[in-house]
């Protein structure tokens, strides 16, 4: 009788160790959850704090539920300070480097199943911190493509939310002159909707930055020259959506 070949043992996928940076995102995440986790019915009664934690919680854990909302970020500026730099020394020519820091404060519009309008939370206050540029610098954790992305310091300040990225030239020539109008019922918002946010997780290799950051592809700058409060035209709007 032929002896039987000795059975081989099964074959196991090797599980892929999660990298460092995974591991602080999740780290992160972890403690933010307690607030993420929250129903949406229940954002009004929270802190500004913990609003900042729920959207960032659900923006990485709860993207496709989040979205069916339509959310919108917006950041109302509250001041402006630009900055040039002889780049000689840091860049090793003699370019300038030129800088746009805006402070402000942020907003989260949702559009409830019944209601026509939008519901407005805020959600505290931050940094806008954009280079301008040709391209992106090298020294900010970009993808090719990719405009910025919002981060928070989640140790100290729970409800700062600042995004970091940059913007063109022609861009900040359009929109220079509203963020010097002395004029005090004129303002600038910086607005995000929703297809332009995605997470910096594996899911999204198009899009980088720190731990559980925001990938931001996209920001529109609106500038308003009465003081009545932006009222969404989204649901007016017609055409494709970029």
């Amino acid at each position: 009788m032929q002896s039987s070949s000795p059975q081989q043992p099964a074959s196991h996928p090797e599980t892929q160790e999660p990298t460092l940076h995974e591991r602080q995102r999740q780290e992160v995440l972890q403690s933010l959850a307690y607030a993420g986790r929250r129903p949406v019915a229940e954002l009004t009664d929270m802190s500004e704090a913990e609003r900042c934690k729920w959207l960032f919680w659900n923006l990485h854990e709860n993207l496709d539920e989040l979205r069916l909302m339509e959310p919108i970020l917006s950041a109302r500026v509250t001041g402006a300070q630009f900055t040039v730099v002889d780049g000689s020394r840091l860049l090793g020519n003699g370019d300038m480097e030129k800088r746009l820091d805006l402070s402000c404060r942020w907003s989260l519009a949702l559009s409830y199943p019944g209601y026509d309008d939008e519901i407005l939370h805020a959600v505290g206050g931050g940094w806008i911190n954009l280079v301008i540029a040709h391209q992106a610098p090298a020294y900010l954790t970009l993808h090719e493509g990719q405009k910025a992305y919002l981060d928070t310091d989640h140790s100290t300040y729970p409800n700062q939310i600042y995004l970091e990225g940059w913007i063109t030239p022609g861009v900040w020539q359009e929109i220079g002159s509203y963020m010097s109008n002395p004029n005090p019922t004129c303002r600038t918002d910086v607005v995000l909707m929703d297809n332009v946010l995605f997470p910096v997780k594996k899911a999204f290799d198009f899009v980088q930055g720190p731990p559980a950051s925001i990938g931001v592809v996209t920001m529109e700058f609106r500038a308003f020259s009465h003081p009545i409060e932006r009222r969404s035209s989204r649901r007016t709007q017609t055409g494709p959506r970029s």
